[in-house]
């Protein structure tokens, strides 16, 4: 089955034990930033979240992840070692990822898209901020929601993805009203929503413990990329 947009999400631990990961598949200076981290998780957060968007593309285009060039810039300052990620060699190819604490999310499509992943068990840490990046009617369905810091992490990664695809910013989300959406998924199965023209697909993954938002212009499908080892 084909699509023009897909989106995965595993244990990062799972992504490094993939047949074609390895560290080899990284850039010059994807090594050196994963060299600048304190600590060892976040250098293998940092690592597999980047082996496994080029595994994401590699899936979309049918090559193998060797022939993936990634490559990041920011227009903001104009630097090369952070920022939108994009494929030097495949330009019409847009990719997106994502990665918290043990797990990471990637994306890849022929249209625009974005992604983003966050654990389930930082829900109550990130309500703290919900005043300030939700709209008015967001935060009102939030505080009647029978689980505010689901309700609200539900929120939160679909605004990141937002983020993610250029729909808006870190200081423009409380402007972006997403209260037409549920915040309730149907049990394990991913959710489709569409907002303005994107077409918005959610889904909790309960394996990684991870709430999960992908976006794009055509609506995402849901690929297993790196299954647990057996």
């Amino acid at each position: 089955m084909t699509s023009d947009a897909i989106a995965t999400v595993a244990a990062s631990a799972d992504v490094l034990r993939h047949p074609e990961a390895g560290e080899h598949l990284l850039t010059a200076l994807e090594k050196e930033r994963a060299a600048r981290f304190r600590h060892e998780s976040g250098r293998v957060d940092f690592t597999a979240a980047h082996i496994l968007v080029r595994l994401c593309a590699a899936e979309l285009l049918g090559v193998p992840a060797d022939g993936i060039v990634l490559a990041q810039h920011c227009p903001d300052c104009d630097k090369d070692d952070h920022g939108k990620p994009y494929l030097p060699d495949h330009p019409g190819i847009a990719v997106s990822l994502s990665h918290t604490k043990g797990v990471v999310a990637a994306a890849a499509g022929h249209r625009p898209i974005g992604v983003d992943v966050e654990l389930i068990t930082r829900s109550g840490t990130l309500l703290d901020v919900a005043p300030r990046v939700l709209a008015a009617e967001e935060l009102r369905l939030v505080r009647q929601h029978a689980d505010p810091a689901r309700a609200f992490l539900r929120l939160w990664v679909r605004k990141e993805a937002l983020i993610k695809i250029g729909r808006t910013t870190l200081d423009g989300l409380a402007a972006l009203d997403l209260s037409g959406l549920p915040l309730d998924l149907p049990g394990e199965r991913p959710l489709t929503g569409r907002f303005e023209d994107f077409q918005l697909l959610d889904w909790v993954d309960e394996a990684h413990g991870a709430a999960v938002a992908a976006v794009s212009t055509v609506p995402p499908r849901v690929v297993v990329l790196a299954p647990p080892a057996g």
